[in-house]
């Protein structure tokens, strides 16, 4: 235990620690923003908090589309406007957000919360594909939009869908590549993921 740590009430020490949990946020950035919260902003400090306990305690899963919402079923699945004929299917719902901000998808969506990682032995049936499974066998979704990563594990997850999906008898998809490969749909611009989504293509089913 050097100096600092003794001098550094536990309190903030904890809240170091836990700031340390959100990505890219190392030690450094962590105990930065700490000491910025008490130093400068503590009604801000307040205020995130209660924010963050709130989120955590009255945020869940849609039942149809697995991305967040405070009820049962989110405003996108709820909305009688969207064309049930199609789902898109991606990892994160930051991507879900990042193709719903272009404004030119009326269709559903289905969020994984995770992508395959053959090397980290995450597979199917980790990233809620059995799930997804059920959901298109509803009668009403004709088409499936494989709007994964462009990255190892993307592509890897692209492929176990397609496999899982060729038994259903439903169109399937690969949004294009106007996204770099290697590159995450929640950050890139939203006229290249229009693009990309609007220049889709058949992947098939045989």
């Amino acid at each position: 235990m050097n100096k600092t740590d003794k001098m550094t009430p536990a309190s903030l020490s904890h809240l170091t620690e836990q700031l340390r949990r959100l990505p890219g946020v190392g030690p450094k950035s962590a105990q930065r923003m700490a000491l910025h919260l008490l130093q400068k902003d503590r009604e801000g400090a307040v205020l995130l908090g209660e924010s963050l306990l709130k989120a955590a305690r009255m945020t869940r899963q849609c039942v149809r589309c697995n991305g967040f919402t405070e009820d049962d079923i989110c405003a996108v699945c709820a909305d009688a406007s969207r064309d049930t004929r199609t789902v898109c299917v991606v990892e994160t719902p930051a991507d879900m957000y990042a193709i719903e901000v272009t404004g030119t998808y009326k269709g559903l969506y289905f969020v994984l919360m995770g992508k395959c990682s053959p090397l980290d032995g995450v597979g199917p049936d980790d990233v809620s594909m059995a799930t997804l499974t059920n959901r298109l066998q509803d009668g009403l979704v004709q088409e499936v939009i494989l709007a994964t990563n462009f990255t190892n594990e993307g592509e890897a997850t692209a492929f176990y869908m397609q496999q899982r999906l060729r038994s259903l008898g439903l169109n399937v998809s690969r949004i294009a590549r106007g996204i770099p490969i290697g590159a995450e749909i929640e950050y890139t611009d939203p006229g290249t993921v229009a693009r990309a989504l609007l220049d889709r293509h058949s992947v098939g089913n045989s």
